[in-house]
């Protein structure tokens, strides 16, 4: 798995970073890790498990207690964490840094920099950007779009008819985000997101017409940068010789980057409309997410088996 890291002239610009420590070339300082940290114990000598690759914050108490000690006490207590190297010191609530902390800073060419937002909220906004943005990642071939909500992986052979039903689904009202490559991030243990790449952004082929771009044809309505992945419809063509699920009592999963994602298998052939079957796949997927099943309440209509239905009441047949 390919690691990713940002410079810190990313996050600068996404929290909009005052720079008390200008003559240093952010972009070629570069964070590699989600965590951050707030020194507590550090301030005090102790840094048996100090990780230097992760931004520090420094609120109202670590510049309260600083403020506590002497110039030289200070300055000796800050040089044990600065010598470490981490790449960015942030100041919240709009505190001024403290002059060995400008001391250390030219000394180790380490950036400090402030914003005048509280502490708890550079800390979620800090948190939510580099799990995005350096987070687990692949690129996969298939189509992405919302529809009611759901993001929809439509995955398939070349030439199945992924980009023709994206088509029709934006026809339809639905949002494309990636046709052909998509570029997924696991945000959490839970959760996948879903873009395109940049240079091929809003961008369909449809075999024997070319290259369309569906937000110019259809708008900015049309179009969507991300989206969360709550299903994958694999594509495949109807073979007569398989089984398919008519039923869909039990749900199957797939696993992209260690996370168990729906899945439904839809056979192709001529006269089945995909977008329409696409949108049912969507509307099914969320309200089996709601705790509603229509084959295991059909099931238990007919006296064949046990259906928990959506207000939680146990049906027993």
């Amino acid at each position: 798995m390919v690691k990713h890291r940002i410079s810190l002239r990313n996050v600068i610009d996404e929290l909009s970073l005052k720079l008390f420590t200008r003559d240093i070339n952010f972009d070629n300082i570069y964070i590699e890790t989600k965590n951050i940290s707030r020194p507590g114990l550090e301030l005090t000598g102790f840094l048996n498990n100090f990780d230097k690759k992760r931004i520090l914050i420094f609120g109202n108490t670590e510049m309260e207690f600083l403020s506590e000690f002497s110039e030289r006490k200070c300055y000796d207590a800050l040089d044990q964490i600065f010598s470490l190297g981490p790449p960015a010191i942030i100041i919240t609530r709009g505190r001024e840094p403290l002059e060995p902390m400008m001391q250390l800073s030219q000394l180790y060419n380490i950036p400090i920099l402030g914003t005048d937002d509280s502490t708890s909220s550079v800390i979620a906004s800090l948190v939510y950007f580099l799990n995005a943005e350096l987070a687990q990642r692949i690129t996969q071939h298939g189509v992405l779009v919302e529809v009611y909500g759901q993001g929809i992986l439509i995955t398939g052979d070349s030439g199945i008819g992924k980009s023709e039903a994206a088509i029709e689904l934006i026809k339809r009202g639905h949002r494309l985000i990636a046709d052909d490559s998509i570029e997924i991030r696991r945000i959490s243990n839970h959760s996948l997101v879903g873009t395109s790449p940049e240079n091929i952004r809003h961008f369909i082929e449809l075999r024997g017409i070319g290259i369309i771009n569906a937000r110019r044809i259809f708008g900015m309505g049309a179009v969507k940068l991300k989206e969360n992945i709550d299903l994958e419809v694999h594509l495949e063509l109807w073979n007569s010789q398989t089984e398919y699920d008519r039923l869909g009592v039990d749900s199957e999963f797939t696993d992209i980057l260690g996370v168990k994602i729906p899945i439904v298998k839809i056979p192709v052939k001529p006269g089945r409309n995909l977008a329409i079957i696409i949108e049912i796949a969507a509307m099914n997927n969320r309200q089996k997410k709601m705790g509603y099943n229509a084959a295991k309440e059909l099931l238990a209509s007919l006296g064949m088996g046990y259906f928990d239905d959506e207000l939680g009441n146990d049906n027993i047949f």
